[in-house]
C-alpha cells in the first residue's frame, strides 16, 4: 500500500512573485515555486518540477525538511512570456509517483514603453513627453486656462496592452487615469487636466508634468520625459459692482408711497 496514491493530486505549487495576474519581469529573473509539505513527506524523497511539462528543478527532501515548504527556483530560460503551466511530483522510495495540481500563470516581460536604458535610473526615454496645445508650450498656462483646465495627450507606446494603468504627475500632484480598455490600445489617450489639479500643484515657473505606467502583472514603464511649463497664479475672478450688475425686475412691497392705493 503506498502513502500517496498515483491518483490523488497533491496540492498545487505557488509563486510567491506573482503580482496579481501573473509574472513580471522583474520576478522571471529569480523565479521562485513553493511546494506545501504533503502527508507521508519523508528524508529521501524527491520533488521534481515542471514548467510547461518540461523538467525544471528538483531537490532532495533532507531529515531537517521534513513538514516545512520546499522552494525551487526557476531557470529564467524557462520563463517566456505567454501563458504557463506548473506542477511538480514526488518520488518516494518503494511507492509510485504522486502528482501535484497544476497552477496556471501568465508571464509578461514586456514593459510598458519598452525596456528603459540601464543608465537611467528613474526615466524611460522610450515614452514621448506628454503633448499639449502649442501656445500652452510656449507660453505657459495663464490664470485663466488655470481655473478651466487644460487638455493633454499621451501618445501610444510600445508594448501598450489592455488594463495599463497610467499616472500623470502634474508637479507633485498625482491624477490616476482609467485603465487602458481594448479599443484604447494603439491610440493616443486623451486626458483633461482639471482645475483642481492645477491649482493643488500651485503657480511654478518650471514645473514638470510627466507621466508612468504600471501593466497588469506590475511592470512599471519608468517615468516619462518631463516636459516643463510656466504656470500663472490663479487670480480670482472680479465681483461684479453693484453699478453694473443686471437689472432684475422687484416687485415693491404692498404699502409702498408708490403702490397705488
Amino acid at each position: 500500500m503506498t502513502r500517496i496514491s498515483t491518483q490523488a493530486l497533491l496540492a498545487a505549487p505557488t509563486l510567491p512573485q506573482a503580482h496579481r495576474e501573473g509574472i513580471n519581469a522583474l520576478a522571471a529573473t529569480n523565479l521562485q515555486v513553493d511546494i506545501a509539505p504533503y502527508c507521508g513527506m519523508d528524508e529521501g524523497d524527491l520533488i521534481e518540477l515542471f514548467w510547461n511539462n518540461c523538467f525544471a528543478a528538483s531537490r532532495r527532501v533532507t531529515a531537517g525538511k521534513i513538514g516545512l515548504f520546499t522552494r525551487l527556483k526557476v531557470p529564467e530560460s524557462f520563463v517566456q512570456n505567454g501563458p504557463a503551466r506548473i506542477h511538480y511530483r514526488v518520488m518516494q522510495v518503494g511507492h509510485g509517483p504522486a502528482r501535484s495540481a497544476i497552477t496556471q500563470v501568465q508571464v509578461k516581460t514586456d514593459c510598458p514603453g519598452g525596456h528603459p536604458c540601464a543608465l537611467s535610473n528613474d526615466e524611460n526615454q522610450n515614452l514621448a513627453t506628454v503633448g499639449l496645445p502649442e501656445t500652452i508650450c510656449r507660453h505657459g498656462v495663464n490664470s485663466s486656462q488655470v481655473r478651466r483646465g487644460v487638455p493633454l495627450t499621451i501618445e501610444p507606446y510600445q508594448n501598450m496592452a489592455v488594463d495599463d494603468e497610467i499616472t500623470l504627475r502634474w508637479g507633485d500632484v498625482r491624477l490616476d487615469l482609467p485603465k487602458i480598455q481594448a479599443g484604447d490600445v494603439g491610440k493616443a489617450v486623451q486626458v483633461w487636466v482639471p482645475s483642481a489639479i492645477i491649482v493643488e500643484a500651485g503657480d511654478d515657473h518650471r514645473l514638470e508634468v510627466t507621466y508612468c505606467i504600471l501593466d497588469r502583472v506590475g511592470n512599471n514603464s519608468r517615468w516619462a520625459p518631463a516636459r516643463t511649463l510656466r504656470i500663472a497664479a490663479l487670480i480670482p475672478q472680479a465681483p461684479i459692482h453693484p453699478a453694473t450688475a443686471p437689472l432684475v425686475y422687484q416687485p415693491r412691497r404692498p404699502g409702498s408711497p408708490c403702490e397705488p392705493g
